[in-house]
Order: C-alpha cells, then sequence, then structure tokens
C-alpha cells in the first residue's frame, strides 16, 4: 500500500508534521514548486517535483537540480494549478492514500482551489483516500455509506458540512452530539464541532457530499 504525500508552496508554519510519514514505509513525496523546498528542509528528497519555480532563487534551483530525479518545470500560465498536476502525478503510483499539505494559509483563492481539486480527484478515485492536512486540521471528503471515525487526541473536533448538495439520512455514533436521520443542509454551521467520546465512532448518510475537518485546539 503506497501513500503519496505532495507538499505545496503555502506558508511553511502551516506545513503538517512530516514525523509520521517518515516512520512508514512506501511513502513517496512529490513536491509543488516551492513545496519541493519545504521537503529538502525536512530531509526528504523527492520523488519528484512539479511547477514552474519562480518564487525559487538560483540556489534553491541548484538545490533541488542536484538531487530531485523527476523534475518538471512548467509554464506559469497553464490551465492547471501545480497542487492539480502534482496530483496527476500521484495517481501514476497508484497509491491508497493520498495527503496535500501546504495548500492552506495565504492565499484564499488557493486554499479553495486545493478544496475543490481533492474533491474532484477524490469523486474521480473514490477508492483513493485523499486528504488535506496542516499543522492543526485534517480535511476529507465523503460520499454516502458508512464511515468510521478513529479517535485522535490531537484533532479533538470534528465538523460535518455540506458540500454542494444536502447529506440526507445523517447518523452519528461515538460523539457527544448523536444525531439519527438528520440532514445537513447547504450553509448550515449546526454540525460544527463536535466531539468524539469513544475510541471508534462513525457517521452514516444515503445521499450528498459531506465535507469533515478535523481540528486541534
Amino acid at each position: 500500500m503506497t501513500i503519496v504525500v505532495i507538499c505545496s508552496g503555502g506558508p511553511k508554519q502551516e506545513l503538517c508534521s512530516f514525523d509520521k510519514f517518515k516512520s512508514k514505509q512506501n511513502v513517496l513525496y512529490i513536491g509543488a514548486d516551492r513545496g519541493s523546498i519545504y521537503l529538502l528542509d525536512e530531509g526528504i528528497i523527492p520523488s519528484e517535483i512539479v511547477g514552474d519555480f519562480d518564487s525559487l532563487s538560483e540556489y534553491e534551483w541548484e538545490r533541488v537540480v542536484n538531487v530531485v530525479p523527476k523534475i518538471e518545470k512548467v509554464k506559469a500560465e497553464k490551465d492547471d494549478t501545480d497542487t492539480d498536476l502534482a496530483l496527476q502525478k500521484a495517481l501514476s503510483y497508484e497509491p491508497s492514500e493520498i495527503y496535500l499539505t501546504g495548500v492552506t494559509g495565504g492565499r484564499l483563492d488557493h486554499f479553495e482551489a486545493a478544496i475543490r481539486s481533492m474533491y474532484r480527484f477524490q469523486l474521480q478515485y473514490p477508492k483513493i483516500k485523499i486528504k488535506i492536512v496542516n499543522s492543526h486540521n485534517e480535511i476529507c471528503i465523503l460520499f454516502p455509506g458508512k464511515h468510521t471515525i478513529l479517535r485522535d487526541e490531537k484533532l479533538r473536533y470534528i465538523s460535518f458540512f455540506a458540500y454542494e448538495t444536502t447529506v440526507e439520512n445523517v447518523n452519528l455514533r461515538g460523539v457527544k452530539y448523536e444525531t439519527t436521520n438528520e440532514t445537513i443542509e447547504l450553509g448550515t454551521s449546526r454540525f460544527t464541532s463536535n466531539e468524539l467520546i469513544s475510541e471508534l465512532g462513525y457517521i452514516s448518510f444515503s445521499s450528498g457530499i459531506c465535507l469533515v475537518i478535523r481540528s486541534s485546539d
């Protein structure tokens, strides 16, 4: 089972901790533009990188050129974002999980684009677990069915939002505020800041698309 971690060039303080990935086997890294430098600073040599790299100094460019085996330099004017291009590359490794970091903080348009990219790729590849992660949050998209929620003391709070369409027949178990056959309407904040109180909980729903955000204090 292969895990691919994509590091993009958002604010460095927003990056997730790479420690949990370093301790695992079969983890590959892809740098998107300045994210390539962030990975090198972590002592990680990415399998490949992609971007226009205009934000890199001459010294930084030499750093990546000297160690990264596969580099795709693209034009600044393009239809796909660097994160999209990195996601396309990630798929070539047939991963079971893809994690995106370096896509939060800074410009809100870039963050919104990253969420939409995650949604689009998750829709096309439902068997691959795709998540956005940073220093304090984890974001994913869920489709109808029953989904297990594991307790994580670092991510105490869990929120559920309807994404693009209402979420019907929502059942929440193992959380502080349980529900039975509820509806998450578009635009509501009613399902924000729940907490998992059991070691194992779950959400199930019959239709719609659910955006899930797990957060620390």
